[in-house]
């Protein structure tokens, strides 16, 4: 699936890029395994590896990984670089649903 159908498809997406080699992304799993659990039904979760998608984040200017983007109505209103917790995460996401 193309990423502006991913972003233009659906009111609110949370976007993950990531690398399988990155530590901050593997501890990151767990965490993005529980928000889509948790937002079954709510919103579309995403992921994205880099290196399987470099022209992709290069775009999205991701210059650092993990980074979320949260999407709503196809356009970015958040965006965090780094580790985060389920509860921030969760949080962001549905303020915009």
């Amino acid at each position: 699936m193309d990423y502006n159908e991913i972003i233009n498809g659906n009111d609110v997406v949370l976007v993950e890029f990531y690398a399988s080699w990155c530590p901050h992304c593997r501890r990151m799993m767990p965490v993005i395994e529980q928000v889509k659990k948790q937002l079954d039904g709510k919103a579309q979760v995403h992921q994205f590896d880099i290196d399987e998608n470099k022209s992709l984040a290069s775009q999205q200017e991701v210059d650092t990984i993990p980074t979320l983007i949260i999407y709503k109505d196809g356009r970015e209103v958040w965006r965090h670089a780094g580790e985060t917790d389920v509860d921030t995460l969760l949080h962001q996401v549905e303020s915009y649903i």
